[in-house]
């Protein structure tokens, strides 16, 4: 009886103990984006913390999930390993999907829907001087692996004349969430200043507006101010944004 409870107690405690390696991985989790936010590391250390909270998810989740399996018949008190294998699966799971779509991302972080005269950032110069990546645009090898993978990114060509489709270009960049650094209708082009939801990187767009003889066509650009790969988001801002202008003129 007595070495029936002691075995109870010791196994409710590594089930506690497997628990919190699920736990450790939210804590680390929460902590890597909004950190990275609020400016407390550098964004490379908060990547760190999010790559560390895989990890001990996954170790997580092998722990409870075996605490389960081998003993869930033997002894009570369990709970802990069911919370650690629910929390644990999902970080994990989440950040794999994350990796997966980081490894078939091209490694690049300007996307534009004119990749033979990308339009030129201005007004938002001053605000990347700590940018790592440089606003020129890298040219062939980097168009080359845009087309590849984003084959989609395409100028848009409106059956509407260029008032009409500036009026649209600005509410569907104010639709996005963006801070807009500039917005000249008689040149034809909108800066902006996108932030990233869980990290807050800043990524930059320009948007320029060309007048054509029966319509209006429009060029984006979004290029991240840190990183090598964006994961995609550039292609992903430049799908939804383009998307929010066509629901301005529905067919």
């Amino acid at each position: 009886m007595v070495s029936s409870v002691k075995g109870s107690s010791a196994v409710r405690s590594f089930s506690i103990l497997a628990c919190g390696l699920s736990g450790l991985a939210l804590v680390l989790l929460l902590a890597s984006g909004p950190g990275t936010r609020l400016g407390w590391w550098d964004f490379r250390f908060g990547l760190g913390l999010f790559r560390d909270s895989i990890f001990a998810a996954g170790a997580g989740f092998l722990s409870c999930l075996a605490v389960l399996v081998f003993l869930r018949r033997k002894v009570r008190g369990l709970g802990p390993a069911w919370a650690g294998v629910v929390l644990g699966l999902l970080i994990a799971g989440n950040g794999f999907f994350w990796i997966q779509g980081a490894r078939n991302a091209p490694r690049i972080h300007d996307i534009t829907t004119d990749t033979q005269d990308p339009p030129l950032f201005e007004a938002v110069l001053p605000l990347r001087q700590k940018a790592l990546n440089p606003v020129q645009y890298g040219g062939p090898a980097v168009a080359r692996q845009q087309q590849e993978a984003y084959p989609d990114i395409q100028p848009l060509v409106v059956q509407q004349p260029p008032a009409k489709a500036w009026d649209a270009c600005l509410k569907a960049a104010q639709a996005m969430g963006w801070e807009i650094v500039e917005a000249r209708e008689a040149q034809g082009r909108l800066e902006a200043t996108a932030t990233t939801f869980w990290f807050g990187f800043k990524d930059d767009v320009v948007v320029r507006l060309l007048p054509l003889k029966d319509g209006s066509r429009v060029d984006v650009r979004s290029l991240s101010r840190v990183g090598l790969s964006d994961v995609g988001a550039n292609a992903k801002r430049i799908r939804e944004y383009l998307k929010k202008i066509r629901e301005n003129f529905p067919s």
